[in-house]
């Protein structure tokens, strides 16, 4: 049960219909099928990036079974459950197995404070819910972020808890984990702009926003990495940082569709009130590219 991940593994957005509701079929269909032929070692669906906490539990539903059903078990599909309503959660892990996902995963729960044992109990009902492994998703918009002791103990103690989704730039922490479990925790690094960081620290993956977009550039800085060019990693990490600041200027997940429109895969405004990427805007964040020289040619 205890299932590692590795590789470099785009958090897929969503794309939308022009209703802003549906999912586009046509263009996730071709977005996954893009990102396999660049190399992508699995996906994250319905995430942060793929707006999963704002969708409806029908579209999360129909998102989760067209990227089962085009990926075809050529990767792995981790899938995002996590919702304000615990029992939708519920369905959500239930409905991904049935499915076919490959694993669970979910952020804390949110909005109210909660003590370790309520945030224990949580992730132990969720787990159970549903036979697959389980990734738990560590960020800090959750609850402040969980200690490397509470993860810890929830990997010792929670038997299909396999890993975490590490979207908390306290490297330290994740140290700290990595030695806890004995390096037997699979950690998956969540900050795009730190890869090279979480890789340092012993995380084993990476799962993020700016995948989508830049796939080979990340997969060459994991590449580079575990076969000892430090230099070259870090070199590639500096440039990819250079567009990450100006997407996270333009908006992040507005940005990240916009930019996925441009690379000729559909993808829709991002959820309201997230702001739209207006013809003025857009104009922008294309300027600013085009000095960073993204799109970067595939080597």
């Amino acid at each position: 049960m205890k299932k590692i991940f590795k590789g470099i593994m785009p958090a897929l957005i969503t794309p939308l219909n022009s209703d802003g509701v549906t999912v586009n079929e046509k263009s996730t269909r071709e977005l996954i099928e893009f990102q396999l032929s660049q190399g992508a070692d699995g996906f994250y669906v319905l995430g942060s990036t793929g707006e999963g906490l704002v969708l409806t539990e029908k579209e999360r539903m129909n998102m989760l079974e067209i990227a089962v059903d085009q990926v075809k078990g050529r990767k792995p599909i981790i899938c995002h459950v996590a919702s304000m309503n615990f029992n939708e959660a519920v369905r959500l892990a239930k409905h991904a197995e049935k499915t076919g996902a490959d694993a669970v995963s979910a952020i804390p729960p949110i909005f109210f404070h909660y003590a370790n044992e309520d945030i224990f109990n949580y992730y132990n009902t969720l787990a159970s819910s549903s036979n697959l492994p389980f990734v738990m998703y560590n960020h800090p918009a959750a609850n402040g972020g969980m200690s490397a002791e509470l993860v810890a103990k929830m990997f010792n103690e929670i038997d299909n808890i396999t890993g975490v989704k590490w979207t908390v730039n306290n490297y330290y922490e994740l140290m700290r984990l990595k030695d806890l479990t004995n390096g037997e925790m699979n950690i998956i690094n969540g900050p795009d702009e730190m890869l090279i960081c979480g890789l340092a620290a012993g995380a084993d993956a990476g799962i993020g926003t700016t995948y989508n977009v830049m796939l080979p550039q990340f997969i060459e800085i994991y590449k580079s990495y575990n076969a000892g060019d430090v230099e070259k990693a870090r070199e590639i990490q500096k440039k990819v940082n250079r567009v990450i600041g100006c997407m996270i200027k333009h908006e992040a997940i507005s940005s990240t569709k916009h930019m996925c429109s441009m690379l000729g895969f559909a993808s829709g405004q991002a959820t309201y009130p997230l702001r739209e990427i207006s013809k003025e805007k857009a104009a922008a964040l294309e300027s600013d590219l085009k000095e960073l020289g993204w799109p970067f040619e595939e080597k």
